[in-house]
């Protein structure tokens, strides 16, 4: 292991592996805090490559289990265990999802030493018979917060159920607010914590600003645009929002707009995110837009900025998302648009990290005034405003859209916007002036012109006329054809 570990250019332990591997190796129980890119899963899988060398695992028992919040994360392990295992020979399985279960049960059939997975998948297989979890002895729950605090805890508890209560268990996270912290009791006996920040700290190598914008999109993503063009020094950066349909949004304006570019987020199959993730490593992506499925734990050691196009509701996840940059001792920028709908979360982000974070070029007090359409809130329908339910509407002669969709306005175009209303105001009384006139005389009929249905329910109410005495003037046509009896 020491050989594997020299070959992978390391020779000291990082604070976090110093002050958690030993306690490791004695098999005790350890809640470990520290600062994202630290090298916390260094800490759980080379004490595990020591334990793991006496032994042998048997046909679907895995010896030891480490559970992720996403599927990246869980494939990332994997890539360590094989660079630090290399001299081993230890099977590992990855069981995570959009992958094939005949697959992965044919690695559970060979024996698994190291069992590594989304807490879904593993409860898929166990209740498909194909896993017997009595043999676990190590426990591993990285990104512990985040397993614990967004809908996990129901299958962990679960799976703490069907392995064994003498089990060693190891919870690594950098950030572990109070009340995370009592679930975490829960699982752990007689934890050692080995804390070498202060939880939910901030790299020191990151540069952070807050950056003043206006909430509609269209601002922001120029905003945006005109942030990344600024940065001289820009390497790559990955663009996070709060919702996959922003991340598809967004991806696809900055697209239009020549960057080179690519999305990552939850709905994209397995593939497509592994190969995405491939190329931003590669470095033939400068830009990716991510939800926050990218920002737990991902290791890109090169990234040298990061942008918050959204304020994270939860100020836990500004740390994790932040932390994708500067790693490993490199210097790295964090910027996040702040509109002024986002002010609470600010306040929680600066009470969180302990300190406030600096503006740049002024805060939401200095935001220039933007005359907007007082209809400039309405809700897109099918992508098109709500006044255009006829496809062919505003199209050219070759049947090209001839207005801009939202993600291609810039900034100047906000007059051009503001003024249309209005245009569109003396276009319609103009209409009304000349239907006038018609609209009168066909009121003043006691009767409609025409047997239009929407014509006679306009009217039916207010029939002025005499009473007619049986059909009146309306007799049906098949009364009026003469004929002869037949008797």
């Amino acid at each position: 292991m020491l050989s594997a570990v020299t070959d992978a250019g390391y020779t000291i332990p990082t604070p976090i592996q110093a002050g958690a591997i030993p306690f490791a190796l004695e098999r005790r129980d350890i809640c470990g805090i520290a600062q994202t890119g630290t090298g916390k899963t260094a800490s759980f899988v080379l004490p595990m490559l020591s334990l793991l060398e006496k032994g042998r695992a048997r046909a679907r028992m895995p010896r030891t289990l480490i559970l992720e919040p996403t599927r990246e994360l869980a494939a990332q392990v994997a890539e360590n265990f094989e660079k630090y295992g290399k001299n081993h020979r230890l099977n590992v399985a990855l069981l995570i999802g959009g992958v094939s279960f005949e697959d992965q049960d044919r690695k559970l059939e060979r024996g698994a030493d190291v069992l590594i997975c989304t807490p879904g998948r593993l409860l898929d297989h166990f209740e498909r018979g194909k896993l017997l979890m009595s043999g676990v002895e190590i426990l591993v729950i990285d990104e512990a917060d985040r397993m614990l605090d967004m809908g996990f805890i129901p299958d962990i508890e679960r799976i703490a159920k069907l392995i064994p209560f003498t089990r060693q268990t190891l919870f690594f996270s950098a950030t572990m607010p109070p009340e995370i912290q009592k679930l975490a009791d829960r699982f752990l006996q007689n934890p050692e914590r080995i804390e070498v920040a202060k939880p939910a700290s901030a790299a020191k190598t990151v540069t952070q600003r807050f950056v003043a914008s206006h909430s509609k999109d269209y601002e922001k993503r120029a905003v945006l645009r005109e942030l990344v063009r600024a940065q001289t020094e820009l390497k790559n950066a990955i663009i996070f929002c709060n919702r996959k349909k922003d991340v598809a949004d967004l991806f696809r304006s900055l697209e239009r707009h020549g960057f080179n570019v690519g999305a990552l987020h939850g709905d994209m199959d397995q593939r497509s995110r592994t190969t995405m993730l491939q190329n931003f490593r590669d470095g033939n992506l400068q830009l990716l837009v991510a939800s926050d499925v990218a920002a737990r734990g991902l290791d890109i050691p090169d990234v040298s900025h990061v942008f918050n196009f959204d304020v994270p509701i939860h100020s836990e996840d500004y740390v994790h998302r932040i932390g994708r940059t500067g790693r490993a001792g490199r210097s790295g920028a964090a910027f996040t648009l702040v509109t002024k709908r986002d002010t609470k979360f600010v306040d929680a982000i600066e009470k969180l990290i302990g300190e406030n974070v600096e503006w740049l070029n002024g805060d939401l007090t200095s935001l220039p005034a933007v005359e907007e359409s007082k209809d400039s809130d309405r809700p897109r329908r099918n992508g098109r405003e709500r006044g255009d339910k006829d496809r062919g509407r505003g199209r050219g002669k070759h049947g090209a859209a001839s207005h801009k969709s939202d993600n291609d306005i810039q900034d100047n175009d906000v007059q051009v916007i503001a003024a249309a209303p209005a245009k569109a105001e003396v276009v319609k009384n103009e209409r009304k002036a000349e239907q006038k006139p018609q609209n009168n005389a066909r009121n003043n009929r006691p009767y409609p012109a025409n047997d239009d249905s929407r014509d006679r329910r306009r009217h039916r109410d207010h029939d002025d006329g005499p009473t007619p005495v049986g059909f009146g003037d309306d007799i049906p046509a098949f009364m009026l054809i003469a004929g002869s009896a037949k008797v």
